[in-house]
């Protein structure tokens, strides 16, 4: 499954891509995530709790960041297990760049799924992927806009 996007947010570039790098604003964007441990240099643990339509899950996994170019894109890879709920892993492509009004966040992530999450078929899966993208972004969003602190 692929999923691709664009927003253009209301700050600087190096303050979106401190934001982009710290464990505080990720936890806080991430929906469901209860714990987020780590940094950007030596990757990322992360327990994330969710229901995909009828089954409901506690991932725990591990994120790391790749392709790293400071202040411009990095690639995000992750892979959690959530028990015999099965498993999610992928991967997305971030993007930054200077545009009129702030900063052009843009990313293409792709996603696989396994288990009895894999047997919810495409359409359930797919359209949870994209919520889950839409609500991270939208805080992420709030949150640099906000000003809040990194």
């Amino acid at each position: 499954m692929e999923l691709s996007g664009s927003r253009v947010i209301a700050a600087d570039i190096d303050a979106v891509w401190a934001h982009l790098n710290n464990p505080d604003t990720l936890q806080a964007c991430i929906p469901g995530c209860q714990e987020l441990t780590g940094s950007p240099e030596e990757g990322f643990a992360a327990t994330v709790k969710q229901k995909v339509g009828p089954v409901s899950a506690t991932f725990k996994g591990e994120v790391t960041l790749e392709n790293v170019i400071p202040g411009q894109s990095y690639t995000i890879v992750g892979e959690g297990k959530g028990g015999v709920a099965g498993f999610a892993k992928g991967s997305a492509d971030v993007v930054l760049a200077t545009v009129e009004g702030g900063t052009e966040l843009t990313y293409n992530a792709t996603a696989k799924v396994g288990g009895k999450l894999a047997q919810l078929g495409n359409r359930i899966i797919g359209g949870f992927a994209k919520k889950m993208a839409d609500q991270f972004f939208e805080r992420f969003q709030e949150t640099v806009e906000n000003g809040e602190n990194v």
